[in-house]
């Protein structure tokens, strides 16, 4: 039986104007706009009434590759690994697929903007898994070392850390190590020293020359594209003992 570990700081926060929900094209700033036509993608249920903070609209994953990372991982991982930690959880995206896969005897969700975390518990709520996920308000390097150390043998880390925000896309090659505010190496030396089986979310045009030097520690390193009509949106990275896909 795993053991409990205590609640997040979540619980004291209160709600936010910082968590929008726009009903109108108009509502929306300028610089997201063009996010906003791909809502129903970003989450099916939408107008159920997601929140989102500004910055997350373009860092959320899309529902559709949400739910096929967390199909892989789930599919993939060796049994004996029992719990999934988001570290950079953002409003939800991830993490609610995690939840809806129903492989996970507990699920982490660790996130440092206090706003979306409130957007991530409210956005679970309403895709009925609120239950099923334990959120952290606070870094992710801090709570896995401090708070979770004692599940880490049962534990997979999965990461969709910031890229930089929309600025990322204009590289054809995305240096990983130039990646603000946490380089590759920075992320694997700390996942490393929790876990083996960690999975990377990353820009599409990632250096692959880059992520195969810094994989020296694992024997198996799967990257795969995960596409959307068509167009590759993200790839991601897979070290330790993953079977699939």
């Amino acid at each position: 039986m795993l053991e409990q570990m205590p609640a997040a700081l979540v619980e004291a926060i209160g709600p936010t104007s910082t968590c929008k929900h726009y009903d109108d094209l108009r509502q929306v700033p300028w610089d997201i706009k063009k996010y906003y036509h791909q809502r129903y993608s970003l989450f099916s249920r939408y107008d159920d009434g997601v929140l989102m903070t500004d910055t997350a609209w373009y860092g959320v994953t899309p529902e559709p590759v949400a739910s096929m990372v967390a199909q892989h991982i789930s599919e993939g991982t060796p049994t004996t690994k029992v719990v999934l930690i988001d570290c950079f959880a953002g409003v939800g995206g991830n993490t609610i697929a995690f939840a809806r896969s129903g492989r996970w005897e507990k699920i982490y969700a660790i996130e440092k903007d206090e706003h979306a975390v409130i957007c991530g518990k409210h956005n679970a709520k309403l895709y009925g898994v609120d239950h099923l996920i334990t959120w952290f308000h606070g870094d992710c390097f801090e709570v896995i070392r401090n708070e979770l150390a004692p599940l880490s043998r049962h534990s997979v880390v999965f990461a969709s850390p910031p890229w930089g925000g929309p600025a990322y896309s204009t590289d054809p090659v995305f240096d990983l190590q130039k990646m603000q505010p946490y380089s590759l190496d920075r992320l694997l030396d700390a996942f490393r020293q929790f876990t083996e089986e960690v999975a990377l979310f990353l820009p599409r045009t990632s250096d692959l020359q880059q992520l195969a030097t810094a994989s020296w520690y694992w024997d198996s390193v799967k990257v795969i594209h995960y596409c959307m009509e068509g167009a590759s949106k993200a790839i991601c990275v897979y070290f330790g003992l993953f079977t699939s896909p």
